[in-house]
């Protein structure tokens, strides 16, 4: 057992030690309490050993499976080291946000060729605001409790979500919260429409279980997968994957895999639509309500934004971060695979002139996609 010590530097005997391990057992218990006062649905606590799952993450950017996301690669090393991260780090409170809003259903938009498709998660509210707000107030909460505590130096933490090198789905099922699906989303038997945050401190605090895989032999999420980019299970080829594709990637999408993007405009949420566990999922919380109507919404109305109307319509919204040129390249896919009609021609024949390269070139691909199925079928035998 490791040695502890008081703030005086004296050794601290068995008895003391007890009290000590009681206490941090005792604030483990109310961080859980506060978390859910706060609107979390579930607060677990893990260590900080994740050289078990860095082989995976150096083999995964070996393969160049994280595509243009050079920031994966650049901070690997602190990633598998949270002690490296935030000196001083001892446990991570791991932290599950539930998002799924009230909106059109999924499959059906997702079948109107006509319509927009975005990621249930950006429906609302930027999450990363969302979370890293709550948990401060947690660790304002913890900072409070933990100065009534002999804790023998001052209290140290940091906030993140989804915003440093941090292995977020790895502590989410150390700590007990969820496991990594196969689709290597967190997954709960109450689904996956939920974000993940962490808390790294300096406390002591006791490690929760790990939590057991109930995937079982389900394929449901490859299979659902439109660019199979699930690779194999637990394994996903970025380079692939549409959420990437209309998020993540700078440049043009791949010729090839534009047809398969179908209407989806910002990130794809197939493989969870196709997880049974999902099946369970409740709403999530009220911040991540539907804006803008964007759940069900004519690909045409959203094309003829201009850049004003993306910045104001979008603001606080994680959209937005990726900017209006790359808004309007993945629209202009969506329109390439919509049904051919007046309307969805006329949208795209008002953006032939756009300032942005990168809007004109996939315009240019989209119109010709049209046109081509306009050409009359050549005879049989010619």
């Amino acid at each position: 057992m490791q040695e502890s010590h008081s703030q005086t530097g004296g050794d601290v005997g068995p008895a003391d030690e007890r009290a000590e391990n009681y206490a941090y057992a005792a604030l483990a218990r109310r961080i859980k309490d506060w978390g859910q006062e706060l609107g979390f649905a579930a607060i677990g606590i893990a260590g900080i050993d994740v050289t078990a799952a860095t082989p995976w993450l150096r083999r995964w950017l070996a393969l160049g499976r994280h595509g243009e996301m050079h920031y994966m690669a650049k901070h690997a090393g602190l990633r598998g080291a949270p002690e490296r991260l935030v000196p001083g780090t001892l446990s991570v409170i791991s932290a599950r946000l539930a998002y799924w809003p009230a909106a059109a259903d999924a499959r059906q938009v997702l079948a109107d060729g006509d319509q927009a498709y975005v990621s249930r998660y950006a429906l609302g509210r930027d999450y990363h605001k969302t979370v890293r707000q709550r948990l401060q107030k947690l660790a304002d909460r913890i900072r409070q409790a933990v100065a009534a505590l002999d804790h023998g130096e001052p209290f140290a933490c940091r906030v993140f979500s989804d915003s440093a090198p941090v292995l977020e789905t790895e502590f989410a099922s150390r700590s007990g919260i969820a496991w990594r699906g196969k689709h290597t989303l967190s997954l709960t038997r109450g689904g996956s429409w939920h974000f993940l945050g962490e808390i790294y401190t300096n406390l002591p605090l006791p490690h929760d279980a790990a939590v057991a895989d109930h995937c079982g032999d389900c394929r449901r999420c490859l299979e659902a997968c439109p660019t199979a980019a699930i690779v194999a299970p637990y394994e996903v080829d970025a380079r692939r994957c549409i959420s990437y594709l209309t998020i993540e990637l700078p440049g043009a999408i791949p010729v090839a895999l534009r047809p398969l993007v179908g209407n989806r405009i910002y990130g794809c949420d197939d493989c969870q639509l196709y997880c049974p566990w999902n099946r369970f999922a409740r709403l999530g919380d009220r911040d991540f309500a539907v804006r803008n109507g964007l759940d069900a919404v004519p690909l045409a109305e959203l094309f003829a934004w201009s850049e004003d109307d993306f910045g104001q319509r979008l603001a606080g919204s994680p959209i937005r971060r990726i900017g209006h040129a790359r808004w309007l390249r993945n629209i202009a896919v969506a329109l390439g695979n919509a049904a051919s009609s007046p309307a969805i021609i006329a949208a795209l024949r008002s953006r032939l002139q756009d300032p942005s390269l990168l809007v004109r070139e996939h315009v240019d691909w989209a119109l010709a996609q049209h046109a081509a199925r306009d050409q009359p079928a050549a005879p049989a035998g010619r």
